[in-house]
C-alpha cells in the first residue's frame, strides 16, 4: 500500500523543470501546484497504483498530479464502483488538463444509465463540472442513436464561462464531422451562444474531415 509521501517521492523523482514551467501556462491558473510530470509518466504510474485506489483517494488534493492520478485511477474501476465515486471525482477538477484526461471506459457500456450523471453535471454551477459532462459526450455519445440526446444537453447548458463554451463548441464540432447534416441543422437552429456557434464553426472548419464545400458553407453559417 502506497503512502502519500512515497507517492510524492515517485513524482518528484519524475519531475521536470522545463516542462511544469510549460505546463502551468497551459493551465492558466496559478493557484494549482504543479510538481511538472509528464502525461506519458502519469498514465504508467495511475496504472501502477490502480490496486491503492482507496488509499489514493485519501490523499490532499495540494498537487495537480495527484488529483490527476485520482481521476485516471479511477478511469480503470467497473461501473459501479466508479459511480460510487464520480461526484467526488468531478468536485476536484478545476482545470480543463485533468477534465479532458478524464473519460472512464466503464461509461461507453452504460451510456444509458449516465445520462442521468451528465444532465445534473449539465446544470452545476461549477465550470469544469459541465466541461465534464460535455467532453464526457464527446468522448462516448457523438453516434447516430445518442444525437438528440447531445443536441438536447447543448441546447441546455450554460456556455458563458470560456471552458464550458470550448467544451461545447468541440463536442459540436466533432458532430459536425460525423453527422455533418444533422449538426448542419442543430446549428441552423441557433440554440447556441454566438460565440459557441462560432467557435464550433472555426473548430470543425479545422478539421481535414470535412470537405471544401462544406466548410465554406459552414463559414457562412457565422453568427
Amino acid at each position: 500500500m502506497i503512502t502519500y509521501e512515497e507517492l510524492l517521492s515517485r513524482l518528484n523523482a519524475l519531475s521536470d523543470e522545463k516542462y511544469r514551467e510549460f505546463h502551468k501556462k497551459l493551465l492558466k491558473d496559478d493557484r494549482i501546484r504543479v510538481i511538472g510530470v509528464r502525461t506519458p509518466d502519469l498514465r504508467r504510474l495511475a496504472k501502477a497504483c490502480k490496486g491503492d485506489f482507496d488509499t489514493l483517494l485519501t490523499f490532499p488534493d495540494e498537487y495537480y498530479e495527484v488529483t490527476w492520478l485520482k481521476c485516471a485511477a479511477a478511469c480503470f474501476l467497473p461501473y459501479g464502483e466508479f459511480c460510487s465515486v464520480v461526484d467526488r471525482l468531478v468536485g476536484l477538477l478545476d482545470n480543463w488538463a485533468t477534465c479532458d484526461m478524464f473519460a472512464p471506459a466503464c461509461i461507453a457500456r452504460h451510456r444509458d444509465l449516465f445520462r442521468t450523471c451528465i444532465l445534473r453535471y449539465l446544470g452545476d454551477e461549477r465550470v469544469f463540472v459541465r466541461r465534464f459532462a460535455l467532453i464526457t459526450l464527446l468522448h462516448f455519445y457523438v453516434t447516430e442513436e445518442e444525437l438528440p440526446f447531445v443536441f438536447r444537453c447543448l441546447g441546455q447548458v450554460n456556455t458563458e464561462e470560456y471552458y464550458v463554451s470550448m467544451a461545447a463548441a468541440w463536442l459540436m464540432a466533432e458532430v459536425l464531422v460525423k453527422y455533418y447534416g444533422e449538426g448542419k441543422a442543430f446549428l441552423e437552429g441557433n440554440r447556441l451562444s454566438r460565440e459557441t456557434h462560432n467557435r464550433a464553426v472555426r473548430k470543425a472548419c479545422e478539421s481535414f474531415r470535412l470537405s471544401d464545400a462544406q466548410k465554406a458553407e459552414l463559414r457562412d453559417m457565422k453568427r
